[in-house]
């Protein structure tokens, strides 16, 4: 039974804190880029604002399906902190009360974090680079407003080390008796039941 896999605690105060952290971070450019599609110009010159949401009806409906698809991606974050992140929700027909494989999570998270370093890390030169069509002003208010986002790659790393560490703990001989014996005293709880 050596090396087998097992939450055995429960995630950390800074885990959790960096996990609702990063669940944020993208709701200041999310509401922007609403705010845009509804019409807004929000640091836009006119023309630009045009150029930007476009002539058509798409132009608005991918500026908000982006900004949903957005948040939907930073809310996955907290999976790696709640149970849902180590046992499937039981309202999911199939699979529901089956404990989550730990890699099923953390390849995805891993991947996470290489694509939002790539896609967000370049915002920290915001400042340096000309946005024609906006104003002086939208150009600084964007910049503050997609700013968050260069802490979203770090924030999903920290989290996610956290839940490998939680999920890949190799079970000793004395950690089965220690487990067997609080399961005897009827202090264990099932997975399934938890949650």
């Amino acid at each position: 039974m050596t090396g087998a896999v097992r939450t055995i605690t429960g995630p950390s105060r800074r885990a959790r804190w960096a996990a609702h952290t990063a669940a944020l971070l993208a709701v200041p450019s999310g509401l922007w880029r609403i705010g845009l599609a509804l019409g807004f110009p929000l640091g836009y010159t006119e023309q630009g604002h045009r150029d930007m949401v476009g002539s058509t009806g798409w132009g608005p409906v991918y500026l908000i399906g982006l900004s949903l698809l957005t948040e939907a991606a930073a809310m996955l974050t907290l999976g790696l902190v709640q149970r849902w992140g180590e046992v499937v929700p039981r309202w999911i027909p199939l699979i529901g009360g089956r404990t989550v494989p730990p890699l099923v999570a953390v390849v995805p998270a891993w991947i996470g974090v290489a694509v939002l370093a790539v896609l967000w890390t370049p915002f920290l030169l915001w400042w340096v680079v000309p946005h024609d069509g906006m104003t002086a002003a939208g150009h600084t208010l964007v910049g503050f407003l997609y700013l968050p986002l260069v802490a979203w790659a770090p924030l999903l790393a920290a989290v996610t080390i956290s839940y490998q560490r939680r999920r890949r703990l190799p079970v000793s001989h004395d950690t089965l008796h220690v487990t067997h014996a609080i399961g005897s005293a009827g202090l264990q709880s099932s997975p399934a039941r938890n949650g």
